[in-house]
């Protein structure tokens, strides 16, 4: 009887279970679900060491690509075999940038810790110094750079500095005779949106939602009027919570429009005068995400409970002086996609491709009408597109951060319904020295 090498146990025991996975989904689909077995993986713990070591020596090496994609052949990229390192290892990526020329920049280390930022380029990488955390605008002309001493502007990643904006103080739109007290320290961003303009700034933080303006800036959440009704009711100041959770914003490519939201308050749409417009009910426990479509004339809002969401439509004309409570039936709000609980999402013409916490991106378009998903593993964390629509780079808490070319063909090792070729994993984990490219 033939020994199998830890290579080929591990080749074996990942692409048996994508067949496996891919066959019962189909099934499902197609015929219910009910009746269907599932997908069990052959065990492979005890290959880990043996995949590590593979590894870090084709890292090692200055492969070229025909190499780099035998080795995938050889050893498929795979999440569930993964999962016995995860705990120590993984960590967040909190957001991703692809540039025109096709690198791309990770922040990595979840929002609210230090972090750092990496810029990949091909099969290299390196640190970015001095930037703590960055954004850039829905139009992807203009980004945001948040340092120590406050938040610049740029045309372009490597462009000329067309603003600057000081940290909020934590005191903005409230009474000044409420004894409200100043941050101790600037917030931690959570998201930064530059508005298309370059002239102004969303920031998305745990201390509040705030649009930064060379004249002002200005509370969006928690909203002022809610505070000083608070106030008006006899609550005292120290009993006022102005921190939030869940907290999340979006800016329409042609800069009209604000959704923002989190855990305690409805989905929430201002336009360019940061007067509030709409005031959607969530169809869900709590508010979790909103995304404008690149047209913007299409606004999705996902609420979640637990691990489960659901995303509901709003046409951008029907926002002005929209009202509706949770669970809603309103025909102007339906439900376009159920059970996802969505973390991060692009646009793609009428098709919206959202992350979810069980590591499964998915599709479907204005309507509701799935058009494929695609499993990455772990709870997705950051994605964005390419300007041509050819590239989607999507990262996750497993450390994770892929490089996926759409419609170029589904390798044998690959969990999804969608023809897309997954062709870089970078691997940011805790217990290594460097990234490693898988």
């Amino acid at each position: 009887m033939t020994t199998l090498t830890p290579q080929q146990q591990w080749q074996a025991a990942v692409l048996d279970y994508a067949k496996q996975v891919n066959r019962y989904v189909e099934q499902g689909l197609s015929q219910g679900w009910d009746g269907l077995k599932e997908p069990q993986q052959a065990p492979t713990e005890h290959l880990l060491p043996a995949l590590l070591e593979a590894l870090q020596t084709a890292n090692e090496t200055n492969a070229d690509d025909a190499s780099r994609a035998n080795f995938r052949t050889d050893w498929p990229p795979a999440h569930l075999p993964l999962v016995p390192l995860l705990d120590e290892q993984a960590q967040s990526i909190s957001a991703l940038a692809l540039l025109d020329d096709g690198s791309l920049l990770a922040r990595v280390g979840s929002s609210y810790e230090r972090g750092r930022l990496v810029h990949i380029h091909g099969n290299q990488w390196h640190d970015v110094i001095g930037i703590d955390f960055f954004g850039r605008c829905p139009a992807r002309r203009y980004f945001a750079f948040a340092r120590a001493s406050g938040i610049s502007v740029h045309d372009g990643w490597n462009g000329p500095q067309v603003a600057q904006f000081a940290w909020p103080t934590g005191l903005e739109g409230l009474p000044v005779d409420a004894g409200f007290a100043a941050f101790e320290h600037p917030p931690t961003p959570t998201a930064l949106i530059p508005f298309p303009d370059g002239q102004r700034l969303l920031l998305v933080s745990s201390d509040g939602i705030f649009v930064l303006a060379k004249e002002a800036t200005t509370r969006l959440l928690p909203r002022p009027a809610d505070i000083r009704e608070d106030l008006r009711r006899g609550t005292p100041t120290d009993d006022i919570s102005l921190g939030l959770s869940m907290e999340h914003g979006a800016v329409s490519a042609d800069g009209r429009w604000i959704a923002v939201g989190e855990q305690s308050s409805s989905h929430l749409v201002f336009g360019s005068d940061l007067l509030q417009v709409a005031d959607v009910g969530p169809v869900g426990e709590y508010t979790h995400f909103a995304l404008f479509n690149s047209r913007s004339d299409r606004l999705i809002l996902n609420a979640c409970h637990f691990y489960n969401g659901a995303t509901l439509s709003v046409a951008v004309a029907d926002l002005p002086g929209l009202q509706t409570d949770f669970y809603s039936e309103d025909q102007r709000t339906p439900i376009v996609q159920d059970g996802a609980r969505v973390y991060a999402g692009v646009s793609r013409g009428d098709t919206f491709i959202v992350g979810d916490a069980y590591g499964y991106l998915r599709a479907f378009d204005d309507q509701g009408t799935e058009r494929w998903q695609h499993f990455i593993g772990s709870t997705i964390c950051a994605m964005d597109l390419s300007a041509d629509g050819k590239t989607l780079a999507v990262s996750s808490y497993a450390g994770f951060v892929c490089l996926i070319d759409l419609e170029a063909g589904r390798p044998a090792w690959q969990i999804g319904t969608g023809e897309h070729h997954e062709r870089q994993r970078w691997l940011f984990w805790k217990g290594q020295s460097k990234p490693l490219l898988w």
